[in-house]
């Protein structure tokens, strides 16, 4: 790595219609990406919660938080997989400030 790395925080909402199964499939898959590209230093499963308003009629999401630590330009390929990603109804990815 040329450049040094930096603490991130991204948080995604999926799909709560999705089964117990592919849930899980989904945060291992995220997990995994962050592990293959940087540190994650933690991993909270938030579980289903009430979103502040509907998005496609839906007013549920199972939410997840990750703060990892990655080079600089991790964070927008996580962006483009998880914006691609079947299940993902919102993601957000910042930077820590520790």
């Amino acid at each position: 790595m040329a450049k040094a790395s930096e603490k991130y925080e991204a948080m995604y909402i999926i799909n709560p219609n999705l089964t117990e199964e592919e849930t899980a499939a989904v945060v291992e898959k995220f997990k995994a990406l962050v592990e293959a590209n940087g540190t994650l230093d933690e991993l909270e499963e938030m579980g289903k919660r009430k979103l502040a308003y509907d998005i496609n009629y839906i007013s549920e999401g199972y939410y997840v938080l990750m703060k990892f630590t990655s080079g600089p330009e991790f964070p927008a390929e996580l962006d483009r997989v998880l914006g691609i990603t079947d299940g993902i109804m919102r993601r957000l990815i910042t930077m820590r400030a520790e």
